[in-house]
């Protein structure tokens, strides 16, 4: 259980006493009726062959709020897409598979080729934005709710908690950030706890406070995958689509949204998923690739924002980092020690350091090339430059899912 401290420039949604999951749902059904809600699923085929999907298709087998899910299915043939239409079929809300290597959505993205619009290359953000688009075309659903296919510990209840902030009409938040304990039997997301903050904390020690430093500083969990968000944003909001995807889409939200309509909710005790290998040797794999993503997406933000970077900055950085970072894992090990966890203070330190190459590779990048790789244009600006393009898209689903 955690406290109810309010912490940040957001507000925070604990779970406090005993929520019951009947009465979430009970509610979810009603706000439903006049806000109708998305669940988008961003999936790579071999996540069904995995421990995970499973269980997550038996717990949304239960969920009766829901108007639509939107599965976005990536490296998968087409008997595969089949395959994955029949793993889906017990849920009974209707579900709709985007076959991103299908030839129906490849002519799609051959048609942004052709009108100039750069979606970027494969992966998650390019996922979950073509499903935004397909939500939007459907005209269907007013929230989008959206997480990960590879949560081995999956249960309903963390789609209530994400969905209710944003699906409550009386509330008012345009954009919700789930969060969560990354504890098994020791502490996992290295990039959050020995990464973001030290870094945003550094940045702000060396330039005073700034208002996006500290919208980033409010989130529990800025790397969490789990969000909900309303349609009109989902329109608006640009989404980077490499590892910079979490921290450039919670960019776009500060651009567009007060903080006073934006929250997180705790919507697990637990969360466990898969581990991506830390890779100190290779910026182009793993924690290393992601960890410069994420630097070179906070450098972009806050240079649109009117911070002058120069490389005498970069190398106080650094410094200011590691000093940060060195004092934050001796707080995470009196943490790790009271609560009788495993904690490697080696392993921990080797990630720091690495951690620390990645800040000044990063820095290099945008150095070089301060506009770096382009945002995948929002929905808006795609139906301006190709105004059929959503009904396009509607078809195409529709045809392959027939």
């Amino acid at each position: 259980m955690t406290d109810f401290y309010q912490t940040g420039i957001i507000t925070t949604l604990h779970k406090l006493g005993k929520p019951s999951i009947e009465r979430l749902e009970e509610e979810l059904r009603g706000f439903s009726k006049t806000r109708p809600i998305a669940l988008v699923l961003p999936a790579l085929y071999s996540e069904f062959e995995g421990p995970a999907m499973p269980g997550i298709v038996k717990e949304l087998a239960k969920v009766n709020y829901l108007k639509e899910i939107v599965l976005v299915l990536d490296k998968a043939s087409e008997k595969e897409f089949q395959r994955v239409r029949e793993f889906m079929s017990p849920i009974s809300t209707d579900v709709r598979i985007i076959h991103n290597d299908g030839k129906r959505i490849t002519e799609i993205y051959e048609t942004f080729a052709r009108n100039g619009l750069e979606v970027g290359q494969r992966g998650k953000g390019r996922s979950a934005w073509l499903a935004y688009g397909y939500v939007l075309a459907r005209g269907l659903s007013d929230v989008i709710a959206l997480h990960d296919c590879d949560i081995v510990n999956y249960n309903r209840e963390m789609l209530a908690r994400l969905c209710y902030p944003v699906a409550n009409p009386n509330l008012d938040y345009v954009f919700c950030k789930g969060f969560y304990s990354r504890v098994m039997t020791k502490m996992h997301g290295r990039v959050t706890r020995l990464l973001m903050t030290p870094i945003v904390r550094s940045i702000q020690q060396l330039i005073g406070p700034h208002e996006f430093l500290m919208f980033l500083d409010s989130f529990r969990y800025p790397l969490s995958g789990e969000f909900s968000m309303t349609t009109d944003l989902a329109r608006v909001n640009r989404i980077p689509w490499d590892w910079g995807l979490e921290v450039g889409s919670l960019a776009e939200v500060y651009r567009n949204y007060s903080p006073r309509r934006v929250c997180q909710v705790d919507i697990a005790e637990t969360y466990e998923h898969k581990h991506q290998e830390l890779s100190p040797d290779d910026a182009e794999k793993g924690l290393m690739k992601m960890t410069v993503d994420i630097c070179k997406s906070i450098f972009r933000t806050l240079a649109s924002e009117g911070v002058v970077f120069s490389e005498g900055f970069f190398k106080s950085l650094s410094v200011a980092y590691l000093r940060s970072a060195e004092d934050t894992i001796m707080k995470y090990e009196a943490d790790a020690a009271i609560n009788g966890l495993e904690f490697d203070r080696h392993e921990e330190a080797k990630a720091v350091e690495a951690f620390t190459r990645a800040i000044t590779q990063a820095s290099s990048a945008f150095m070089e090339n301060p506009m770096g790789s382009p945002l995948i244009p929002n929905w808006n600006r795609v139906t301006s430059a190709v105004p059929g393009i959503l009904d396009m898209l509607n078809k195409a689903v529709d045809m392959d899912n027939a």
